[in-house]
């Protein structure tokens, strides 16, 4: 399986200030001393052996989206955030090379963030078109329709011509989508959340976002443990640092990159990747939440395997 994130971030999309860029351009310069390149490519190579990802690169700003590419004959997306819109251009230009037009979502819950991408995904419009969207929400249908009526969006849900089918799935039950076995984990959040499990080939994908995990409810966290189970790519919801996740932003519904790295490490997990990442937060702050979580790990790892820490961002590209 191929993991690609078209968005990263959380509760809502956010952009880079012209401020913003002109700092990262500056910090450039400083770091080249002076020196001349002989065209952009020279440039682009200096910019990625000298600088950090946070001055030459971005997190993005496109809220949660994540292609999992291995089954046959369909895409499989999970979550249908703002970065939707660039999957489904991208996916245009696989169909053309001869990729059939079936999509299958799977949806972990139905805040605006995690569904409002979908009235800008061209693919809709296709007749020729399959779209299945997967949830443990029985409303998720109502939730889709309702952001497209006259009142929030012009076009409406049936104006779309692709063909729709929506599936309600139970915690714990299995499901196959073209040759990869599914599976729904509940998860502490607001209206209810779902994590999923995808397996294939011996290799296993874990999309856990939007859940909260609380130290006084060990048997939840026992459950984790399982679900993530001797995965090699756990893609987390990492919004908030230990400290906000006890205090300020207890019962928000988000988790901590400490909780994250904890549950890896008991389900035996390959790798962690840190995902919706806070919408305040700069490419420097959320550059220094992976810095300390790669150390974090290092200081508990204690006798286990060590965790490979990644930090997501749109256009990221993972191999599992």
């Amino acid at each position: 399986m191929r993991v690609r994130f078209w968005g990263t971030r959380g509760s809502l999309p956010v952009a880079p200030t012209a401020e913003v860029i002109q700092a990262k351009i500056a910090q450039a310069l400083v770091a080249a001393g002076g020196r001349s390149f002989a065209d952009a490519a020279e440039a682009d190579a200096f910019a990625r052996q000298s600088l950090d990802f946070a001055t030459y690169g971005a997190y993005g700003g496109a809220t949660s989206c994540v292609e999992i590419e291995g089954a046959e004959g369909t895409f499989l997306i999970c979550d249908m955030g703002s970065g939707l819109r660039e999957f489904g251009i991208d996916s245009f230009r696989r169909i053309a090379g001869g990729h059939p037009p079936a999509y299958h979502f799977f949806l972990s819950h139905l805040h605006w963030d995690h569904i409002m991408g979908f009235p800008f995904f061209g693919p809709a419009f296709n007749p020729a078109a399959t779209i299945v969207i997967h949830s443990g929400h029985a409303d998720a249908e109502t939730a889709l329709r309702r952001q497209q009526e006259e009142i929030s969006f012009p076009v409406p849900f049936d104006w779309l011509r692709a063909k729709f089918e929506f599936v309600v799935h139970k915690p714990g039950e299995t499901f196959d989508v073209g040759g990869v076995a599914v599976t729904l984990c509940a998860q502490h959040h607001s209206h209810d959340s779902y994590g999923y499990r995808f397996e294939k080939g011996g290799r296993a994908a874990i999309y856990s976002t939007d859940s909260e995990h609380k130290i006084d409810n060990m048997e939840s966290e026992a459950a984790f443990e399982a679900f993530f189970k001797d995965a090699d790519l756990v893609i987390c919801d990492t919004m908030y640092s230990l400290g906000d996740t006890v205090s300020l932003k207890q019962d928000w519904g988000h988790s901590s990159n400490v909780v994250a790295v904890d549950l890896c490490h008991a389900a035996h997990a390959r790798r962690l990747a840190l995902f919706h990442h806070e919408p305040t937060y700069t490419d420097a702050d959320i550059q220094r939440m992976h810095a300390e979580t790669v150390r974090y790990e290092e200081l508990v790892r204690a006798d286990r395997p060590a965790l490979e820490v990644i930090c997501a961002y749109d256009g990221l590209e993972v191999a599992v």
